[in-house]
């Protein structure tokens, strides 16, 4: 029997596929340090952590499509704090992770066939939800040696045909960590008008920048709040990657409706992990500054180990938790696989993602490895220490 499309053509994860070898390598005694992976070892809130404890009805019922009332007017009051203006709670539908506010986007902007433009690299799993959609990813692509900074417009504008209907960001960047600025921002948002495109912007990691820099959400250009979509997720902010809520943001109320259909289709929500998000607007400012500071200084590790090797090319990133360093080899997911079946210093070794995943440009990025600075620093200092001295070792039989 023959298997659908889908199942021929969507892309395996490069950031979980090679866990066959980490799983391997820890049969054997290893440890293994894994950057690979955006799973945070910072503690989830404690708010959060009782929310599901304290939890006591008798019935756990289905809740409303568009997600519980109560979560749903703490998310305004979050957007709100934001300093993003003539929201309303009808503008916000609750999904299951940030996945789903991906998927639903895509849904409601697109038929079968039709393109959506993204900056590459990007992350891994947008190819998979154009697989599962029917749609094409047209990438525009970005480089290491600038950051990763992004096009310029009549690069994109190069890009868009009569198929395009939306270009789709990351912002911070997952896997670059690039913060793309207001004046950038404000590029898109012309093309878009000027070719009545959507724009769809991926915000959740914007709790998460830098060096005085500051987030701009696409939310914030009200002259074009008929075409900006913003889905989001509270996996990355609370470091609560197993709770699967995000929602979907847009002013655009027939693209709305859409959505809550796509949404009724599916059900509701899961109840109790919003109750444990919604718990989460009690905390203040103070909190985002630790986390905020803690990711910054381990930002600041990677990248000061990564400088001691002057074949490596990496500009510091502004936001998120990712650096995707370009290394003076050939094919990094062979290398990553050597760490983990040929190489260990102490019994120890470490992970990160093959580069060429994040791309949809085929042969580019196989020099590149994701590296996320989610363990403490102490952590991070020793996985770092592994790798480059892995990668001696390796260039030399390579």
């Amino acid at each position: 029997m023959k298997l659908s499309n889908r199942a021929y053509n969507i892309q395996a994860s490069p950031i979980r596929k090679l866990m066959p070898y980490a799983n391997e390598a820890r049969k054997q005694g290893k440890k293994v340090y894994q950057l690979n992976i955006g799973q945070p070892d910072i503690e989830t809130p404690q708010v959060m952590i009782d929310a599901y404890r304290n939890y006591n009805e008798k019935v756990l019922s289905y809740g409303p499509s568009q997600g519980l009332d109560e979560y749903r007017k703490g998310l305004l009051g979050y957007y709100q704090g934001l300093g993003i203006e003539n929201l309303a709670v009808d503008d916000i539908i609750v999904t299951i992770a940030g996945t789903e506010a991906i998927v639903l986007a895509l849904y409601v902007v697109c038929n079968p066939g039709d393109e959506i433009i993204i900056p590459e690299p990007f992350y891994t799993n947008y190819n998979g939800f154009a697989t599962m959609t029917d749609i094409v990813v047209k990438p525009v692509t970005t480089f290491a040696e600038n950051g990763f900074a992004i096009p310029k417009r009549e690069e994109i504008e190069k890009a868009i045909t009569s198929k395009t209907k939306a270009i789709m960001l990351c912002n911070p960047g997952n896997p670059t960590g690039t913060v793309y600025t207001k004046d950038e921002l404000a590029e898109i948002v012309d093309l878009a008008k000027k070719h009545d495109l959507f724009v769809i912007a991926d915000e959740v990691y914007r709790e998460f920048v830098y060096d005085g820099l500051k987030h701009t959400s696409i939310l914030d250009f009200k002259d074009a709040a008929e075409r900006t979509i913003v889905v989001d997720s509270v996996s990355k902010r609370y470091s609560a990657c197993g709770a699967r809520i995000g929602c979907i943001v847009s002013r655009n109320k027939d693209l709305m409706a859409a959505v809550l259909k796509f949404a009724q289709a599916r059900l509701c929500p899961p109840t109790v992990d919003q109750l444990a998000a919604n718990a989460c607007f009690q905390l203040g400012d103070d909190y985002f500054q630790q986390v905020n500071q803690e990711y910054r200084e381990r930002r600041d590790l990677v990248y000061a180990e990564l400088q001691k090797n002057p074949d490596i090319v990496c500009t510091k990133p502004g936001g998120a938790f990712y650096l995707l360093p370009k290394f003076p080899i050939k094919d990094a997911e062979k290398f990553i696989i050597w760490l983990l079946t040929e190489f260990d210093l102490d019994g120890e070794t470490v992970m990160g993602a093959p580069g060429e995943g994040f791309y949809a440009t085929p042969g580019i990025g196989k020099d590149e490895i994701r590296l996320a600075y989610v363990l403490n620093k102490e952590a991070l200092k020793k996985a770092m220490h592994i790798l480059l001295t892995g990668l001696e070792k390796y260039r030399s039989i390579e």
